[in-house]
């Protein structure tokens, strides 16, 4: 048999790369805390529209002056139109909204800035919100669970399935500090990296999985090795896709910053911790823990 990297036998050092990730994510997250967009803790967003873009500190200095010292400003994408977002946890009066209005427009006459749409959410119903996405996120991976237990029925479905499952409770946590440690406010684009990142984390586990079911059928082999050569054949594979998707992310990102579109920043640069993580997981962890549970089911 032709030889090839032990991921088996190098669990152990894998684990303690995942578990330092997650302590320093940890960490980070006692020290910076966790920011939600309004979507999710309530709150009015108001934007508008240009035709030349303003100076944003101005913009942001003006609505502390009219709406309230926590407003802030920032550039956005909306529908192919540029905008500037201000952003407050409170709800504001008919009032301040029309003098806010009347200050930019006076004040930003060159820009030609109008009044593109305004949402107002309670924090109550922001919150409801926000754990009816997480709902959303633990359904499709208590889904994904089933489909990986009934497809690779018949080498242990059920350990491969929790093995996969790990490996994804462990990518879906580095997109989560990611957005920590770059504070990057919680906001829709969370739930849409969580949920792809689901979706691509586990379509390379699912062709592991596969490559060893081929190979365990026609190798009288340990299952160690069967698992280790079957991870070798994919390692290429993994590689290269992860390295193109990874590639196309950062220039969407590189470009989003250059533009100043945070909406565009708030879902490529955790898509892109995340598609490394997916990388990385499906090769060094799920099926390395799922060939040692195994081995010590059949030891007990």
């Amino acid at each position: 048999m032709k030889k090839s990297f032990n991921f088996v036998g190098h669990l152990k050092t894998f684990l303690i790369i995942s578990a330092a990730i997650m302590v320093v994510g940890i960490v980070m997250n006692l020290i910076f805390g966790t920011q939600m967009d309004i979507a999710f803790k309530g709150g009015t967003q108001l934007r508008y529209s240009y035709e030349v873009q303003p100076n944003i500190e101005s913009v942001e200095a003006a609505a502390k002056e009219i709406l309230g010292s926590t407003a802030e400003a920032s550039l956005d994408e909306v529908n192919n139109t540029s905008v500037v977002s201000i952003t407050l946890p409170a709800e504001i009066s008919t009032e301040q909204h029309e003098a806010f209005t009347k200050k930019l427009e006076a004040d930003f006459k060159d820009s030609k800035m109008e009044n593109f749409s305004s949402n107002t959410l309670s924090a109550t119903m922001g919150m409801k919100f926000f754990l009816r996405c997480l709902l959303a996120v633990a359904l499709a991976a208590v889904l994904l669970l089933v489909y990986v237990t009934f497809r690779f029925r018949k080498i242990g479905g059920l350990s491969a399935g929790v093995a996969a499952l790990i490996a994804l409770v462990h990518d879906l946590l580095v997109v989560y500090f990611t957005f920590v440690i770059f504070r990057i406010e919680l906001n829709e684009n969370f739930v849409a990296v969580m949920l792809t990142i689901l979706g691509y984390s586990l379509n390379d586990t699912i062709v592991i999985f596969d490559r060893i079911r081929t190979n365990s059928r026609k190798m009288a082999a340990p299952l160690e090795d069967v698992v280790n050569l079957s991870l070798n054949q994919c390692l290429r594979r993994t590689i290269v896709t992860s390295v193109t998707t990874c590639i196309a992310i950062a220039t969407v990102a590189v470009v989003a910053l250059v533009m100043h579109v945070d909406s565009i920043i708030s879902f490529a640069v955790p898509m892109l911790f995340g598609s490394v993580s997916g990388c990385y997981s499906s090769v060094a962890l799920s099926a390395p823990m799922w060939a040692k549970w195994l081995k010590k089911e059949k030891k007990a």
